[in-house]
Order: structure tokens, then sequence, then C-alpha cells
């Protein structure tokens, strides 16, 4: 009996440990015809279902596609009480097409990716926002590809790469938390490196700040590279983010940020954008208020 309740855990363990998530979730159409059109289908939908929408994009040269951005007050509490890098999960991003079709971000993997240690301790929070999305939305079916759960916490794309909690994120540290929000807040507003803002978040209580990006470089905007690693269907890993923790303003570097969301997309794909994580962080360090040339890394 000893033995068979060994082996019973043991294979509990490792199947746990295989287990794999997709980082968006299929929703039920809506009524298509234009993206706007779906984009305000959802946004009803979300507004019904309690949620605040603060924002829409629909990412230059990527005709048919949008993403329509919302927050939950409950899971912006969980966020504020986690702090730091936590607060790039304030923002629940839907990604809609010209067609009516619908996907979201998984919260139960983007916050175990987020909360790292303390999601065992969040996950009732998780769970209940994933109701309400499903509530909303509708859907139970994950896309986008998948990634074992194991590996979420301390996610990276492979050896030697970035993790959330890199110290390349940081870009410039300022005075105080309100003079680093509105440093952010002014370079959006006068479309510095090319940008505009999506949505942002801000909690002074916290000193946590986050600000969605519209990167619309003619070379290296949003619409251009998602369609060379053709990843136009998994547009809810838009918009890239910038944030404010304390006096410091970071961004989470292109090789973690940009695999997290596309994580199906293999090494021959990521090389044809292999000059994108510099450009990033060289247009993200503009909105910083800094001039940081780039460090010549790529995904190499």
């Amino acid at each position: 009996m000893i033995v068979r309740w060994i082996t019973a855990w043991i294979l509990l363990v490792s199947s746990a440990s295989v287990w794999a998530i997709s980082p968006y979730i299929q929703g039920d159409s809506v009524a298509g015809g234009s993206v706007q059109a779906a984009a305000g289908a959802v946004e009803a939908k979300l507004k019904r279902g309690g949620f605040k929408v603060i924002g829409k994009y629909f990412p230059q040269n990527l005709a048919g596609y949008g993403v329509v951005v919302a927050t939950d007050d409950a899971m912006l509490d969980e966020v504020g009480s986690v702090g730091g890098h936590a607060i790039l999960g304030a923002a629940i991003r839907v990604g809609v097409k010209t067609d009516g079709s619908v996907a979201y971000t998984n919260p139960d993997y983007w916050y175990r990716a987020y909360f790292r240690k303390a999601f065992v301790q969040k996950e009732g929070a998780v769970k209940a926002l994933q109701t309400r999305l499903q509530d909303a939305l509708g859907g139970d079916k994950g896309v986008g590809g998948d990634e074992p759960v194991g590996n979420l916490a301390n996610y990276r794309y492979m050896i030697g790469m970035e993790r959330l909690d890199s110290y390349k994120n940081k870009l410039a540290e300022y005075g105080s938390f309100a003079e680093a929000v509105k440093t952010v807040r002014d370079n959006l507003a006068k479309g510095a490196g090319k940008t505009t803002k999506v949505y942002e978040v801000v909690m002074p209580d916290r000193k946590l700040a986050v600000f969605g990006v519209a990167m619309n470089d003619p070379e290296n905007g949003d619409g251009l590279w998602l369609k060379k690693i053709d990843m136009q269907n998994s547009v809810a890993g838009l918009p890239y983010e910038i944030y404010v923790v304390d006096k410091a303003v970071e961004s989470p570097h292109g090789r973690f940020r940009i695999a997290l969301a596309f994580p199906d997309v293999g090494m021959g794909q990521f090389m044809r954008i292999s000059s994108l994580p510099n450009a990033i962080l060289e247009t993200m360090s503009t909105v910083a208020g800094v001039d940081k040339k780039s460090s010549g890394e790529a995904w190499q």
C-alpha cells in the first residue's frame, strides 16, 4: 500500500510539472463587419460584467485587428498587494478581429508569470477573475500556444535570456514616484520615440504605475513585427508596457516579454525580429526620459 501511495504521488508531481496552459482563451464571437464594431461589442460585454474599459488599440499596419483593455478592481487590489513587477498584470487584454473573433488573456497563465511565488496565495482571486471573464466573454479553449506551468514563475525563453526581474528592465530613476509617472505620461503625450499611450493604471498609494505603449515606428511598429512572426491572431499580446515602481521607470526586456506573449513561436520566427529587443529598449528609454543607446544585444 505504501509503495502504491508513493508511486501515485510521484506520478501526480510529474504530471503537474508538465501540465501546460495557454496565454489566451478563445471567447465567444461577437458581431463583426469592422474591427471597431467588434471592439465596441466586447467593450459592452466587459462593462456588463463589471469590468472597467481603460483603452482600445488598433495597431498601425495591422488592419482588421484590435485590442480592448480593461481592469478589475478586485484583481488590482491583488496586484497592488504583490507589488513590484506584478504591476504588469494590472491590465486585462482582449483581442478582436473584423470577423468578430475574440481571444483574451488567460489569468491562470499571466498571473503565474507576474505573481511568481505569490501566486499560491492569490490563486483563488485569479480563478475568480477567470470565472468572471468567462461569464462576460465566454469560451474555455486555450489558444496561442502553451507553456508548462512549472516554467512560468521563473519564465525565460532559453538559458541565458532575461527573466521578469532582470536588472536590464530598469531605464531611469527619478526623485519621486510622482516625477517618474509625470515623465512617462508627458513623453507619451508628445509621442516620444514614435509612441502613443493606449492606457494607464496608476496606484499612488502603492507607488506603482503601468502604461500601455503603442509603438508606431515605420520600421519596428507593432503591426509590422507581429506580422513578421505570424502572430496576428494573438494580438491580445499587445500593447507593450512601461511601468513605474517607486522612483524607477522600467520596461520588461523584449526577450522575456515577447516570448511570454507568444510561446508557440520558434527560434526561426524570432530571428525575423532579432533586432526588435534593442529597438524596444531604445524606444522605452526615450519614453522614460533618457537617451539610452543600443547595447548590441539580440536574440542570439
